[in-house]
């Protein structure tokens, strides 16, 4: 019986393209945009701190991460199963490997207080590398396994993580600032899931009909071909386009105290406290900013706060005072 079931999946090593899958890629990748456009404004001051990363638009960015994922997983097994075909994986695994290092590199330079370093293209590099190990183990145990890496985070956690080394597993006690946080647990279970459906579709020939379903206009099917240069080119594209509109417009000049607050609250709420403790926390902290005449130069970016020793040691008093 295990051979039958061996040799009905086989076949579906697919020789088509399934181009609703690209079609699905490229509809992920207008989402992304979309988010980012809204990151985008918020950074240049359009929009109100925190608006990008709380409510639904903190749902919308997960379920847009999570689709990337799933989409790598399920093509993972498109291409290589039953057979793992290293010279390719290796080639794939190599490129977008190279990206996720270069939006490092970009991002410690342009934004050091938000640098990816483990963000959805290291995620991606990183989940197809485990994924191999999952491609022929049976669907059900990849999704229990999935559903082991998705609540994992959710009820333990430990300052072991907390090392810089292994930030990248998700389960740190103190959450790291970055603009891309895509640690492998919980999202790798997307990815896993992916890996469950393929297989799953392989072994009942839902493929052919994958391959029928309307799959969209052709740039829609041209952008999910391409998508890791979409991805690398869009951002760039439209931080150039809000910028030219601050020329043109400029956002309005808000109280440099009530932005500090807002920015400050923002990021606190972001680490996963609650709102008293922030409230608290960023009314301490102002309050010996001002006493130091630090609030200015540290809202016009002539100081660090993560490498600044005064900041450092008032955000210290600010956390024990407002426990």
């Amino acid at each position: 019986m295990a051979a039958d079931s061996e040799k009905s999946e086989t076949p579906a090593a697919a020789p088509w393209r399934i181009e609703a899958l690209d079609a699905a890629r490229g509809l992920a990748l207008i989402a992304m945009a979309t988010y980012h456009f809204t990151w985008d404004f918020e950074f240049f001051g359009y929009l109100e701190p925190g608006t990008a990363t709380h409510g639904w638009l903190k749902i919308y960015a997960r379920a847009i991460a999570s689709s990337f994922l799933f989409l790598a997983g399920f093509s993972l097994v498109l291409a290589h199963y039953p057979v793992i075909k290293a010279r390719s994986f290796a080639k794939r695994l190599a490129v977008i490997t190279a990206a996720a290092l270069a939006i490092t590199v970009a991002t410690a330079v342009a934004l050091p207080e938000g640098m990816i370093f483990f963000g959805i293209l290291h995620a991606i590099a990183a989940g197809s590398l485990i994924g191999l190990a999952f491609l022929r183990l049976p669907p059900l145990l990849i999704i229990l396994v999935a559903a082991v890496a998705i609540g994992l985070p959710s009820f333990y956690r430990s300052e072991f993580f907390d090392t810089p080394a292994l930030l990248f597993v998700g389960l740190s006690q103190h959450l790291p600032r970055s603009n891309d946080y895509v640690p492998l647990l919980p999202w790798g279970g997307a990815l896993l899931i992916g890996i469950a459906a393929a297989r799953i579709a392989m072994a009942r020939g839902w493929l052919a009909w994958l391959a029928r379903l309307p799959s969209g206009s052709g740039w829609l099917r041209l952008a999910g071909r391409n998508s890791l240069l979409v991805y690398l080119l869009h951002q760039p594209v439209l931080i150039a386009v809000v910028f030219l509109i601050s020329i043109i417009a400029p956002p309005q000049t808000k109280d440099p105290i009530e932005a500090y607050l807002a920015s400050c609250e923002a990021a606190c709420l972001a680490e996963g406290s609650e709102a008293p403790l922030c409230n608290r926390f960023c009314a301490c902290t102002l309050d010996r900013l001002q006493q130091q005449s630090l609030l200015a130069p540290l809202q016009s970016g002539a100081i660090l706060p993560d490498q600044d020793a005064r900041i450092l040691e008032l955000a210290r008093e600010c956390s024990a005072i407002s426990q």
